[in-house]
């Protein structure tokens, strides 16, 4: 296992870090299993989330009698302080902890939530007043918008950013990575398997092993998958492997979404996978998750194109930021049923 110092927090991060998002949907002697053995084997980066069911409090109950081995990381996606404050003292009693490493402003993805956030009376006061008071020790930020968290990081009231990085989603190479580099700040890279599409498994996590950031969140719920996941970072990766999987990056990632979700769709199509996916999907194939998606969402995506009020101006193009041919990938979708 690969440890590197966690910019200016300056804590000894493992390369890979558990993500637990999905643990409340295995048995807890499974998700028990999957926290211990990562432990014993190097892992000490934990990320959770107060919005991810109950999963701080399966960390609490399995791994908080170890808590003095892993480096925690949890969310409040809470704008306001009265609201940030008590989901934070809950995180707390949760994960039976008396300090949270790092606390994420989470899933900030709109200038007005950041600004909300970040306001006198925002989640970000409840934060600070919590660093104070010993029960948390660095703040960061989560999103979907790399080159506006490449923004809203310049006045360094923050300490870490969490985003995605992936061979589908390369984007947080151009403005994030280098900005958060140039303030020694920690990088931490989420969904290398851009949840579930990317396969082989080893290539897709390799991909952001290569990059300059200091921590890869992996969501996994077995053993089996922790072995999985260590085992892509057993070796370094060389200069010929690096300009491939870069090569690989740039064809996967020209569908251009960021997985934002400005897009909303009235017939309930999840835009984001199936842009993200459209060109994995040609490239490479899809993971089992991947090919599941395309199955239970078969009928919404069909429909597209018979949808009379998207015929002229379809809905999620007007509201996308970047402008994408979502309704043309869609359809190109339903025609490959």
């Amino acid at each position: 296992m690969r440890y590197r110092t966690f910019g200016k927090i300056g804590f000894q991060v493992s390369s890979l870090g558990f993500g637990a998002m999905n643990l409340p949907g295995v048995p807890l002697e499974q998700a028990r299993a999957a926290l211990n053995y990562a432990l014993d084997n190097g892992i000490n980066y934990i990320d959770t989330a107060a919005a991810y069911r109950n999963s701080e409090e399966i960390i609490g109950e399995c791994i908080s009698h170890r808590r003095d081995e892993y480096f925690l990381a949890t969310k409040t996606g809470k704008r306001d302080y009265a609201s940030a404050k008590e989901e934070i003292e809950r995180s707390l009693t949760r994960m039976k902890t008396d300090v949270i490493d790092l606390l994420q402003i989470h899933y900030v993805n709109y200038v007005h939530e950041f600004k909300a956030a970040m306001e006198e009376d925002g989640a970000y006061r409840a934060a600070l007043e919590a660093k104070k008071a010993g029960k948390i020790r660095h703040i960061g930020i989560t999103g979907h918008r790399p080159e506006l968290l490449a923004k809203w990081i310049q006045k360094d009231e923050f300490d870490q950013v969490l985003f995605h990085l992936n061979l589908a989603q390369p984007f947080a190479l151009n403005e994030l990575i280098p900005e958060l580099t140039r303030r020694n700040m920690g990088k931490v890279a989420m969904k290398p398997l851009s949840g579930g599409f990317i396969q082989p498994v080893d290539k897709a996590i390799r991909y952001p092993y290569s990059q300059d950031v200091h921590v890869i969140i992996s969501g996994m719920v077995s053993v089996d998958e922790v072995k999985e996941n260590i085992a892509a970072m057993e070796r370094e990766v060389e200069d010929a492997e690096r300009e491939e999987l870069e090569r690989l990056a740039l064809r996967l990632g020209t569908h251009n979404c960021r997985r934002c979700n400005y897009c909303s769709c009235p017939l309930g199509i999840p835009i984001p996978d199936v842009m993200i996916s459209s060109v994995i999907r040609e490239e490479l194939g899809l993971l089992p998750k991947g090919v599941g998606f395309y199955e239970k969402h078969k009928e919404k995506i069909v429909s597209c194109a018979d949808y009379e009020p998207c015929k002229e101006k379809p809905q999620c193009q007007q509201q996308c930021p970047y402008h994408l041919p979502m309704q043309s990938v869609i359809q190109k979708a339903a025609a490959s049923y």
